[in-house]
């Protein structure tokens, strides 16, 4: 592994190389992004119906979609940075699985209502607020997260676009608080700040334990079996090689007692095999031409053991821990009703439909050579893990953006400042639009740092980290631990390289010095945001 790997700046992937036909990608997707901003700034003109505020709300819609727009370069690039660097996955498919998987997350799981972030993190309700300084603060926290990730996102840094905005609103509030003399320090719940804090440690901690166990495990019972088969059938042919000069019988005495059993196993039960790899002409005589097919034939059903057993039983396990991600945090926000007892029957029987049908698929890969069944069988594995992160991602982070926005609206609105607001469909997709926009313009080089800049990726490996950091995802959610999911996925990253000694410490120094950074940063572009745009709209 290089350890200069500069994701900033080498797309070593072919995946991550643009190609001549990029132009009419940046084309479309520019059309798209603009005309989406124009219809849902028409839109949002008329939700509002208030033209005291149009230059407010305008301000607010640009940024608003600026933040998702930054999120998709940041947050979602870092979700697919694994199948892209794997070579999973193209840019332009995994372009495609988000747009799909992103905007329905949103639409279908985002929420129908989101809290207003008045009394998150600060305490807005400790100040007297006058309803469109709530506005300014708003804005002004959706300014200093988006630059920040725009900033991040061009050096090739994944870091949490939650800690993003909620450093925008802190800065904005404190400033707010100070110049207006109705607020200070006490406004910061800094037991909330003290969990951020826990969470730069904790998630990476947990994301690299669970992901190191994770591969090791794969690498040892699958991976690592593999290899010796492989190994084994060329023993075969240098065995062969060494018995050209016996003949007939005598020769069958002489070979290996794997190898005897191996043919009279085949024998009784009268198949003829066929070996692609291994040349059987090398063989002078009939009889250990035969052998010789035989020998190779039964190493290779036994090589593929590891796939038809371990795989499909990790495929199941795999699939539980996904369904669980989406019953408890994916689709939390519908409100489905469903008891524990119910999700423990979803996740058991979709566990055992993966189960059976990843059985089946391998089974169908026998006559595909092994290093080739592994990688076919992980990169499908990878690719369904990939679009439940994908669709988890757009239900739950994209509240990012659109929190702070739907509050501006519903004061603008309604002219005070409420506890909840409705989360309008138009905005749901438009916002799952400037994600996938974002993506495609500014995610290569966060997806150059997790695919390949902190360590190689193969399906397999890209398939563990994503795997163990879902777990983790799931299992903090579940217990309130505070965790950040960017910070789990690059620890799995992490783990994975160190199963295979090739993690590249020094580009996760200045990754680190980002996720210190970024809530301060964030507060104090919030809170210079704040000033300038009291000035210009007051």
């Amino acid at each position: 592994m290089n350890s200069n790997v500069d994701s900033g700046s080498k797309l070593a992937t072919p995946a991550l190389q643009r190609d001549t036909t990029d132009k009419w990608w940046h084309l479309a997707f520019g059309g798209i992004m603009a005309v989406s901003l124009t219809l849902f700034t028409i839109w949002s003109l008329s939700y509002v119906d208030q033209s005291s505020h149009t230059m407010v709300l305008m301000a607010a819609v640009f940024l608003g979609l600026f933040m998702a727009f930054n999120i998709g370069g940041n947050d979602v690039a870092n979700s697919f940075g694994t199948s892209v660097g794997a070579g999973t996955l193209t840019i332009k498919q995994a372009l495609l699985i988000a747009a799909v998987f992103e905007v329905s997350g949103a639409v279908i799981a985002g929420g129908s209502v989101t809290d207003t972030v008045r009394s998150g993190i600060v305490d807005l309700d400790a100040i007297d607020l006058d309803p469109m300084q709530f506005v300014y603060i708003m804005m002004a926290a959706l300014l200093g997260a988006a630059i920040w990730l725009l900033v991040a996102t061009r050096m090739g840094w994944p870091v949490s676009t939650t800690h993003s905005i909620i450093g925008g609103i802190v800065g904005a509030a404190l400033m707010t608080g100070f110049t207006t003399g109705t607020g200070g320090w006490d406004m910061v719940k800094w037991s909330a700040i003290g969990q951020i804090v826990v969470s730069w440690v904790l998630s990476p901690l947990l994301g690299g334990f669970f992901a190191w166990l994770l591969f090791g495990w794969i690498k040892k019972y699958i991976l690592g079996y593999n290899e010796k088969a492989d190994a084994a059938l060329l023993e075969i042919k240098k065995n062969v090689d060494e018995q050209r000069s016996i003949e007939d019988h005598d020769g069958f005495q002489r070979i290996t007692d794997l190898q005897q059993d191996a043919y009279i196993n085949a024998m009784s039960s009268k198949k003829k095999f066929k070996l692609k790899r291994l040349d059987p002409e090398a063989v002078e005589t009939e009889y250990y031409r035969q052998i010789h097919k035989i020998d190779v034939k039964a190493k290779r059903k036994d090589s593929h053991r590891a796939l038809e057993i371990y795989v499909p039983l990790l495929a199941a396990f795999g699939a539980v821990v996904i369904s669980a991600m989406m019953l408890f945090k994916g689709l939390d926000n519908l409100n489905l009703g469903i008891t524990t007892a119910g999700n423990i029957m979803i996740m058991t029987m979709i566990g055992i439909l993966v189960w059976v049908s990843v059985t089946v698929f391998a089974r169908s890969l026998q006559k595909q050579e092994l290093s080739r069944a592994t990688f076919i069988i992980f990169a499908w594995l990878q690719v369904f893990t990939a679009a439940a992160f994908a669709f988890s991602h757009g239900a739950n982070d994209i509240a990012n953006a659109i929190g702070p926005f739907v509050a501006i609206l519903d004061v603008l609105r309604t002219d005070s400042i409420g506890d909840e607001a409705v989360v309008p469909l138009p905005a749901l997709i438009t916002f799952g639009i400037a994600l996938i926009v974002g993506l495609w313009f500014v995610g290569r080089r966060v997806i150059a740092t997790v695919g390949h800049g902190l360590t190689k990726m193969h399906p397999s490996s890209g398939f563990a980290a994503e795997l163990a950091a879902a777990g983790v995802v799931m299992t903090a959610s579940v217990l309130g631990l505070p965790v950040s999911s960017t910070h789990i996925l690059i620890g799995a990253v992490l783990g994975v390289g160190m199963v295979n000694k090739s993690a590249n410490w020094k580009l996760m120094r200045p990754i680190a010095l980002a996720w210190v950074i970024t809530l301060p940063i964030s507060a104090a572009i919030g809170a210079g945001g704040v000033l300038a745009i009291t000035a210009i709209f007051s």
